[in-house]
């Protein structure tokens, strides 16, 4: 029965271990989109200073070429929209892990409590 139990154990902790894997990506790509982010809004602002005649060029592999300033705008808007959009994504994959983290950390307290008993259960038949 403790074998069995034990088992329960090992697989509810592996089941964990996983979640918390996935969480840590999950938080590491919302930390890399928040970067992305504010270096788009800190583009656009720039943008936005710029008289209607400026140059603006886009590096294109190793080659700048001219664009015209308000399709660059747009550009960074929609970038900003999309990368708005992700976050969001991440925040509720990270709210739902973070729901399976605690369903799994009581369904390990409560197997842990279970195997503690049987151990006491055991030490007191011998």
């Amino acid at each position: 029965m403790a074998e069995g139990l034990q088992k329960r154990v090992q697989q509810e902790l592996e089941k964990l271990k996983s979640i918390q894997k996935d969480f840590q990506k999950s938080v590491s790509g919302r930390q890399q989109l928040d970067s992305q982010l504010k270096e788009n809004t800190l583009v656009l602002e720039e943008l936005k200073r710029l008289e209607s005649d400026s140059a603006v060029y886009k590096l294109i592999g190793q080659v700048l070429v001219k664009q015209d300033l308000e399709e660059s705008k747009q550009n960074v808007e929609k970038r900003i929209d999309y990368i708005s959009k992700e976050i969001k994504r991440h925040e509720e994959a990270l709210k739902d892990l973070e729901k399976k983290q605690d369903t799994h950390r009581e369904t390990m307290a409560k197997l842990q409590a279970q195997f503690q008993q049987q151990i006491v259960k055991a030490a007191a038949k011998a």
